[in-house]
């Protein structure tokens, strides 16, 4: 496995791979793997010649006061655990690599980034597209697989490469869980015992509209209102949204059905901020 901290490097591989008919996936990441991570690599090694996993804590995506300090970090845990997945190359730059003195450029998409995270978040998606957008130019992988716990993201960068023309097939994988139903997540290994329980308010809250739509209850407003009720019976949570959303544009509906996302963002004991998202009602085929 290649180990490629610089930017030109990483690019002369790439190219070297692209040239011998290879093609290649990217698996964008910010590290401290767990196995929602490795099944992305898997599905990436399962339709590409080559993966390159980036490993890359991406400043630019995280507001003055959220958990850039705190965010999880260990390049020889991570190495360790990609030794027995299909992983050619791995991309860890620095932040002064990625953005060196004078950068001054930004990609912005707008509209689908103004919902859900884009609300209490303003800068977080400029973050995601640009840094997206020098991975791909420098990786210039055939596609790329992302999760879709990160929903918002995912729709983002679909409409990134839609606008762009970017050559790039997008993937998106499920969300993999926990035995207890937490969506995995690197932030999860903050949460202490007591606010274990908590996290959970997420993935029940699913499970609560789930069950509602089931018994006939399309209203938003009813459904939001018994999901608010629900997590904040969990002590220590606090709601940044509860919204029932169209699943590719983003927008917020009124009624539910089968092209309905829930879309949840909760704070647990104000330190740790969780997502999970799900379709309400099951889809035509599924």
């Amino acid at each position: 496995m290649n180990i490629f901290k610089e930017p030109g490097e990483m690019h002369a591989w790439a190219r070297k791979q692209t040239l011998a008919g290879k093609t290649i996936a990217l698996v964008p990441t910010m590290g401290f793997f767990h196995e929602g991570h490795i099944a992305l690599m898997r599905l990436a090694a399962s339709r590409y010649d080559l993966v390159v996993v980036s490993l890359f804590v991406n400043p630019t995506q995280f507001g003055p006061n959220e958990d850039l300090d705190r965010y999880p970090r260990d390049f020889e845990r991570d190495m360790v655990l990609l030794k027995g997945e299909k992983v050619a190359a791995v991309f860890a730059p620095t932040p002064e690599e990625m953005y060196p003195p004078g950068f001054q450029t930004e990609v912005q998409v707008r509209t689908v980034t103004t919902h859900l995270c884009g609300r209490s978040r303003p800068h977080h998606f400029a973050g995601v597209t640009t840094v997206v957008t020098k991975l791909f130019n420098i990786v210039q992988p055939d596609g790329a697989v992302f999760g879709e716990k990160d929903f918002q993201q995912l729709a983002v960068i679909r409409r990134l490469v839609s606008d762009l023309n970017i050559p790039v097939k997008i993937i998106g994988h499920p969300i993999v869980r926990e035995a207890d139903g937490l969506a995995m997540s690197s932030r999860n290994t903050n949460l202490d015992p007591a606010n274990r329980a908590a996290a959970l308010s997420l993935s029940g809250a699913l499970r609560m509209a789930r069950e509602m739509a089931g018994r006939g209850q399309t209203s938003v407003a009813e459904l939001q209102e018994a999901l608010e009720n629900y997590i904040l019976s969990f002590s220590a949570t606090a709601i940044d949204y509860v919204s029932f959303v169209d699943c590719d544009s983003l927008e917020p509906v009124t009624r539910v059905d089968e092209r309905t996302v829930l879309a949840l963002a909760v704070h647990v004991d104000g330190k740790v901020r969780l997502i999970d998202n799900g379709y309400v009602m099951p889809r035509t085929g599924e």
